[in-house]
């Protein structure tokens, strides 16, 4: 799951957009205009930002220059609008932005772009020195290996040399077999545990490539 900042004046198109990305598992952080983009960007330190070229106050290009001018660009931009101009689009990648998304922006689109903005921001490293870290019930112990995290009591490792998304993909499989496992296959169950709506469970196991075999028992 990634923090996503949407800023777009259009509030069909922020809660659309809302619903798809948080529908697909990522927390989403909506602005109307720049000021409240500024206010976001720094409260939530979004993983991506979705940024309209064409808002009332500050325009989309005009903020993107100000971020990479103030050091702040530290994180992937994708462009949105519906009547740039291709010259737009060129000075917005030249200051830093990764990608450029035309309105009408399709599902497939959309969900593409942000998947390779994603997979482009590096994964941030872990100085591990044999500390032992407690998260609820089940403990996630760092042991001194270099940029590797493991699990008990699985002891699946992760490469955190890997893009972000491919990353947290290699985790969340491993985080739904634990549990589909714990559980004995039962979704009912997994679903309460992780929090998770049954259909979105099964469509995230779908996505992950978990073997589905292991669900087949209802509780």
């Amino acid at each position: 799951m990634a923090n996503i900042l949407v800023v777009d004046d259009e509030l069909g198109i922020r809660d659309l957009l809302f619903e798809i990305l948080n529908d697909e598992g990522h927390a989403v952080e909506v602005a109307e205009n720049a000021a409240q983009a500024r206010l976001a960007r720094q409260a939530a330190r979004p993983d991506l930002v979705l940024l309209d070229i064409w808002m009332p106050d500050t325009d989309g290009v005009t903020l993107l220059k100000e971020w990479a001018g103030a050091g702040l660009l530290n994180m992937p931009v994708i462009m949105m609008s519906g009547h740039a101009t291709i010259d737009t689009a060129v000075e917005a990648t030249r200051i830093g932005a990764q990608a450029f998304l035309e309105k009408p922006i399709t599902l497939q689109k959309l969900l593409k772009a942000v998947e390779q903005g994603l997979a482009r921001k590096p994964a941030a490293a872990v100085s591990v020195k044999g500390a032992v870290t407690s998260v609820g019930k089940d403990a996630m112990m760092t042991h001194a290996l270099p940029h590797a995290v493991v699990l008990p009591p699985t002891h699946q490792s992760f490469d955190l040399e890997l893009p972000l998304r491919e990353a947290r993909d290699a985790f969340e499989r491993a985080y739904f077999e634990y549990h589909l496992a714990q559980e004995s296959g039962s979704m009912t169950r997994v679903a309460d545990k992780t929090g998770l709506e049954r259909t979105h469970l099964y469509r995230k196991l779908k996505q992950l490539g978990v073997d589905l075999s292991k669900a087949k028992k209802a509780a």
